[in-house]
């Protein structure tokens, strides 16, 4: 007991020096990221008190809170969201498991944190310190090869990126984790320190089954840079091996949700015909597939081209110019190129932060090596980067190009904003100019005052029916489903109605005009309140545009007529044209 004191007193003793010594330098870093924090702080957790996180982030919640009360990965808005419910008509389940969609076993790491604070703010809050946490590490990496002007120009072009502001205003995701690990990954690999390199790489694998991809990545580099070959190899057939295991042996064994609806939608142009394909399938259908497969790397090529572009920017699009950048992100490049639909290819999804980690990467080694410091990033390959041409030099960081590279991180920040991430600034930002539609925030504030009340009065232990925006602030129950859905199948495998319904058809009306899911969803649901009030449901409230229905309940008049002039209101906005944002 005594040694141990003695221990940690002198590992406490040794921090102390080190910060001390090297606060000057510390200083600069620590004022940006607490920049980076507040900013991201401010507004995420007032988009979260205005309702405006969404699904997924009370999808998480959820996932949390049943796994404190014992239900590990379980989820009945994931269940919602399943094949068997979206396409076989199955009615959700409160015990469907997660890691049928996602294998996320990091998640485990956060729950002693989320038992101390059990709420969805916790996860608002863990996602922007995760992603801080991220740029504190890109520093001590880029460290290991630069001084530190140059090294905080990286740090602060990595809190400026699109892909780092935009993706940490969304819901809570998986995704969060990645810089932190992929950066401490490629930390300890410049140090060869293997041990913790390969408990990284462990932690990276848990990220999601997808996260092998970026290790996959990994591995290319250090095999073709010839630094460290072996475990290169060695890491590309862990990942490979990893994400083939887990996709076709583990995930079946809870539902065959990640073959039915990842592989066969977002890859079906290589598996024409098959409606559950493997990991394996799916690989083999694009390497027998070519005419598809250049169509999906180069069409439509703007897309493609403005997406590396927003990657490229906040480094003065350095990433362009270096291998170990192609290298690394490549592999999960090519895997979102590859996808159908658009969103794999918005910058402003949680996606694009796989591509973070190695166009970073690639642009400290370019500086390292154009830089020419006296310890060379690559001892033992420098030869395979003259063959490819890069023979440009660069001595110093010029005055010119450092205002270049602070224009660049200036116009991504403004380009980062001015897109509106998740909502994040829907009060200062119109989501459309004709019509126009922007949400005062006194207005959303009374509403949210409102809704507050109202979810409220619903026990923490009744089953709900929400709509989509409602949903993470009742997410700590164990039955939650999405209006219209009024079902679900309880513990004991019953399939019961749900006790309550809580309705924010306002929020819908606010963007109607311009959004089709929007005209959609309210005409579900008026559809659905309507036959509710038919089947011995009750009205216990009716305000604002928004309605809370109880099971067995029963409606006053007052509250009757309230709803029949909100319907008609809804009735009249939902007769005249659509129009398309911006028009």
């Amino acid at each position: 007991m005594m040694l141990n004191t003695i221990s940690i007193k002198k590992s406490v003793q040794n921090w102390k020096y080190f910060l001390q010594s090297h606060a000057p330098e510390l200083q600069p870093l620590f004022l940006i990221t607490a920049a980076f924090l507040g900013f991201m702080l401010l507004f995420g957790l007032h988009r979260y008190y205005t309702f405006y996180t969404s699904y997924d982030h009370g999808l998480f919640n959820q996932l949390y809170w049943n796994s404190l009360h014992g239900h590990f990965f379980q989820s009945s808005l994931t269940s919602s969201n399943s094949i068997g419910v979206l396409e076989d008509g199955k009615i959700p389940v409160v015990n469907f498991s997660h890691l049928a969609h996602h294998f996320v076993p990091n998640f485990m790491l956060w729950l002693p944190l989320y038992a101390l604070f059990p709420s969805p703010v916790t996860l608002v809050v863990l996602q922007i310190v995760l992603m801080a946490a991220g740029g504190i590490m890109l520093y001590a990496l880029a460290r290991i090869y630069l001084k530190p002007l140059l090294s905080l120009f990286i740090t602060a072009s990595y809190f400026s990126a699109i892909a780092v502001i935009s993706p940490t205003f969304a819901n809570f995701y998986e995704h969060c984790q990645i810089p932190l690990f992929v950066f401490a990954l490629l930390w300890a690999m410049e140090k060869q320190r293997w041990a913790p390199f390969w408990i990284f790489a462990l932690l990276v694998l848990g990220i999601r089954e997808d996260a092998g991809l970026i290790l996959f990545g990994v591995g290319l580099y250090m095999i073709f840079s010839r630094r460290f070959p072996k475990a290169g190899i060695t890491l590309c057939v862990l990942s490979f091996a990893y994400v083939a295991f887990i996709t076709n042996i583990i995930q079946p064994q809870f539902s065959d949700d990640a073959k039915r609806l990842y592989f066969a939608t977002r890859f079906k142009h290589f598996v024409k015909g098959n409606e559950s394909p493997s990991t394996l399938q799916v690989l083999w259908g694009m390497l027998t597939h070519p005419v598809e497969l250049t169509q999906s790397l180069l069409t439509p090529f703007d897309r493609r081209f403005f997406y590396l572009v927003g990657q490229w920017l906040p480094l003065a699009f350095i990433p362009a110019l270096s291998p170990a950048s192609w290298a690394i992100a490549g592999i999960p490049l090519l895997a979102l190129v590859m996808q159908t639909g658009k969103t794999a290819l918005f910058i402003s999804v949680r996606y694009a932060v796989a591509i973070v980690p190695g166009m970073f990467y690639g642009a400290i080694l370019w500086w390292a090596y154009h830089w020419k410091r006296p310890q060379p990033p690559f001892p033992k390959g420098q030869s395979w980067l003259k063959k490819v041409g890069w023979t440009f030099r660069t001595r110093q960081l010029t005055p010119a190009f450092r205002q270049f590279w602070v224009a660049c991180m200036v116009v991504s920040i403004i380009a980062a904003i001015a897109t509106n991430p998740n909502q994040a600034f829907y009060f200062l930002i119109p989501n459309s100019i004709h019509p126009w539609v922007l949400v005062p925030l006194t207005r959303q504030w009374e509403h949210t005052t409102v809704l507050n009340r109202l979810v409220s009065q619903i026990p923490p232990d009744a089953s709900v029916s929400a709509t989509t925006y409602v949903i993470p602030q009742l997410s700590s129950r164990r039955a939650i489903i999405r209006t219209p859905s009024m079902h679900i199948k309880n513990d004991a495998g019953q399939v019961k109605r749900v006790d309550y319904v809580l309705a924010d058809l306002w929020r819908h009306q606010q963007y109607e005009a311009i959004f089709k899911p929007d005209r959609v969803r309210l005409r579900d649901l008026l559809k659905t309140i309507d036959e509710a009030t038919q089947s011995n449901y009750g009205f216990l409230a009716v305000q604002d545009g928004v309605v809370l229905l109880k099971k067995g309940a029963s409606s006053t008049p007052k509250l009757v007529a309230a709803w029949g002039s909100l319907k008609r209101d809804i009735i009249t906005s939902l007769t005249k044209p659509q129009m398309r944002r911006g028009q």
